[in-house]
């Protein structure tokens, strides 16, 4: 197994010869060609806030990622990563040029933006995906423009909702029904793999979904003080519907993230209205 491999995790379809490479970069000397993969800076939403002392990312306002190549292509095809569901977060470990910055570490809504960057590298900043009206349930193809997405100020959106959180990340919500306080944390990439993978195994089983429990799961850390896991999963399955929708919304507004809403309309029936950018399956396979 070559040094690469071991450094890249990659499979055995996609191992990289040194051997190779130092023939390619013997023969780039000799004919005078060298060319550098172009990188760039790529704000993180967090400015580098809520990671602890002695993270990569601690303090950071950016991380900076190359181009994406051929050799991204080659990851982003693997039939072998594709299946493992884990293509893309190693297509976005191999352009991280820190290479102590591990993508499953990093808070979603700074893989996120590392992400959408990654894309506009990739195949530019125009995104078109076949999108469904609204209004008249129409599907066309539409173009967003994702070549440089707002981060949302998560801040205000705190303060407006009346939401404690603190420098760790830490997040209050009271909830309106049960007027329960709710602490969660941020999530990370390897917290969002986990519940994919959680889903895919109840799929696997044919047992019922359950995203939005998982989910609560995954980010709620105490219940009105109490941080036993007895007590927080008991909650979550006797928890009002109107409190479940209340905390998602509220979560989402105060997680640091870019803003991927554009404004939608709809060629067939003229409706107009701000949509999330859906990230298909086409974002970075595109046609």
């Amino acid at each position: 197994m070559s040094r690469n491999q071991n450094r890249l995790g990659l499979e055995d379809d996609l191992v990289i010869d040194d051997d190779v490479t130092a023939q390619a970069a013997t023969q780039q000397a000799s004919t005078g060609f060298n060319w550098s993969v172009p990188t760039e800076f790529v704000e993180l939403p967090s400015q580098g806030r809520f990671y602890p002392p002695g993270h990569p990312v601690h303090g950071r306002a950016n991380v900076e990622i190359r181009f994406m190549t051929a050799k991204e292509e080659d990851i982003l095809t693997s039939k072998s990563l594709l299946k493992q569901g884990v293509a893309l977060d190693r297509m976005l470990q191999n352009i991280i040029v820190d290479k102590t910055v591990k993508v499953n570490d990093l808070l979603i809504g700074d893989k996120n933006a590392l992400l959408v960057a990654a894309r506009r590298t990739g195949y530019g900043p125009e995104y078109d995906t076949n999108v469904s009206c609204p209004n008249c349930g129409e599907t066309t193809e539409y173009s967003f423009d994702i070549s440089d997405p707002p981060i949302n100020d998560y801040m205000q959106e705190a303060e407006d909702y009346q939401v404690v959180m603190d420098d760790h990340g830490r997040i209050q919500i009271n909830l309106p029904m049960s007027n329960v306080d709710v602490v969660c944390r941020l999530m990370t990439g390897a917290d969002e793999l986990a519940v994919v993978k959680e889903a895919e195994r109840k799929s696997k089983k044919k047992m019922q979904s359950a995203t939005a429990t998982d989910s609560f799961r995954s980010y709620i850390v105490s219940v009105n003080g109490d941080t036993s896991p007895f007590t927080i999963e008991s909650f979550i399955q006797a928890m009002p519907a109107r409190d479940a929708r209340h905390l998602r919304t509220i979560y989402s507004k105060v997680v640091p993230n870019i803003n991927l809403t554009q404004n939608f309309d709809c060629s067939n029936c003229g409706h107009e209205a701000d949509m999330e950018v859906p990230l298909g399956v086409d974002f970075f396979w595109p046609k």
